[in-house]
C-alpha cells in the first residue's frame, strides 16, 4: 500500500528532544554542536538508532533528520555547501533503519528556519531558492512525502509551498506534500495568523494534509483541529507536543504521560476525523507505542466540512 493510501498514518515521536538524551560526544558532533542534521554525516549510527526505535515503537513514518537541513540554518554552522549531501544521507540512514519492512514511509522533513520573511529577517526570493535546494536533494533522494513543518509566518509558509510545488512540477514528481503549522498558547501562529486565516491562504495549494504540530500539548489544539474538521476538505495531521514544556530543577520537562497522549491523540482521530497522528518535542518511543495501542483498529470519523 502506498503512503497515500493508508487510511490511518502514525508519525514517529521527536527527533531532537531524543537526540538530547543520548551519549552524543564532542567528537561526534564534528565541531558543529547542537545541529542536529550534521549527525548524519559524522555520526549516523544514532541517527539510525533514534529511527529504529521508532518503528520498534510502531511509527509508520520517519521525519528525517532534516529540519534544518536548509543552506540558511547550515550556513551558522559553515555547512551551506552540505546541503545535498545532508539531505541525501539523511533519507538513506531512515531507510537503513526501515531495511525493506512492507508498509514504512520516509518524509522529508523542511523546517521554518530560523529567518521569517514578514518580519524582515530574509528575503521571499532567498528562502524560496532555499528551499528548492532542499526539496531537491530530498526527492532525488527518494522520499515518499514532503512536510513543510512548523510553520511560523503564512509569507514564509507560502513561499516554502511554492517552492517546493515548482520542484515537483519540474521533476514530475507526484510526490504528497504536507503542510503543519504551528500555533502558539495564545491562540495564533508566531505572526499573528490565526487557523481561518491559514486555511483560507493555503486552501489553493494541492496538499495532501493540513495540520498542526509543536508548540503546545494536545489539549491546546483542540479548537483549532475543530475548526480543520469543520471547514479544511482534505487529510488533517496532528503532532504535538507532550504537553507544554515545564522548567522543573533548571531542566525543561515536558508532563504528558504516554498514556495521556494517546488518549488525546485517540480522541482527535475518531472525533475530529484526524487521519495522521505522530508526536513532537518531548515525545518518546514510549508514547508512540503507547499512541500505537490506543488507536488499533480506529477509523477516523468521517467529516462533513461545511462549504
Amino acid at each position: 500500500m502506498t503512503f497515500s493510501e493508508q487510511p490511518l498514518l502514525i508519525f514517529d515521536g521527536a527527533c531532537g528532544t531524543s537526540l538530547q538524551l543520548m551519549n552524543i560526544t564532542e567528537a561526534d558532533w564534528a565541531g558543529c554542536e547542537g545541529c542536529n542534521e550534521v549527525l548524519n554525516l559524522s555520526a549516523p549510527e544514532h541517527i539510525i538508532n533514534f529511527h529504529k526505535s521508532m518503528l520498534d515503537a510502531g511509527a509508520m513514518v520517519l521525519e528525517t533528520d532534516t529540519f534544518g537541513a536548509s543552506r540558511i540554518v547550515l550556513a551558522e554552522y559553515d555547512l551551506q555547501d552540505k546541503v545535498k549531501e545532508i539531505n541525501t544521507r539523511a533519507v538513506e540512514n531512515a531507510r537503513l533503519a526501515i531495511a525493506g519492512q512492507a508498509n514504512k514511509y520516509v518524509a522529508g522533513s523542511v523546517g521554518p528556519g530560523t529567518k521569517l520573511p514578514s518580519l524582515g529577517h530574509i528575503e521571499v526570493s532567498e528562502l524560496a531558492s532555499a528551499t528548492r535546494e532542499q526539496v531537491e536533494a530530498l526527492l532525488e533522494a527518494g522520499v515518499d512525502c514532503l512536510i513543510i513543518e512548523t510553520c511560523q509566518d503564512l509569507l514564509q509558509t507560502k513561499t516554502a509551498l511554492i517552492a517546493a510545488f515548482e520542484v515537483l512540477e519540474h521533476c514530475r514528481q507526484p510526490v504528497p506534500v504536507m503542510a503543519s503549522v504551528t500555533i502558539e498558547q495564545q491562540g495564533t501562529m508566531l505572526v499573528g495568523s490565526d487557523i481561518a486565516a491559514v486555511v483560507a491562504a493555503l486552501e489553493p495549494f494541492p496538499l495532501f494534509s493540513l495540520g498542526l504540530n509543536c508548540a503546545t500539548g494536545p489539549q491546546d489544539m483542540i479548537s483549532h483541529i475543530n475548526y480543520l474538521s469543520e471547514n479544511w476538505p482534505k487529510r488533517i495531521s496532528v503532532i504535538p507536543n507532550q504537553g507544554l514544556p515545564e522548567v522543573v530543577n533548571g531542566e525543561t520537562c515536558y508532563p504528558l504521560s504516554p498514556e495521556d497522549y494517546a488518549e488525546q491523540m485517540y480522541q482527535f482521530v475518531v472525533n475530529q476525523g484526524v487521519s495522521i497522528v505522530g508526536g513532537c518535542c518531548g515525545t518518546s518511543s514510549a508514547h508512540i507505542a503507547a499512541l500505537v495501542k490506543r488507536i488499533a483498529g480506529a477509523k477516523p470519523k468521517q467529516r462533513e466540512v461545511l462549504v
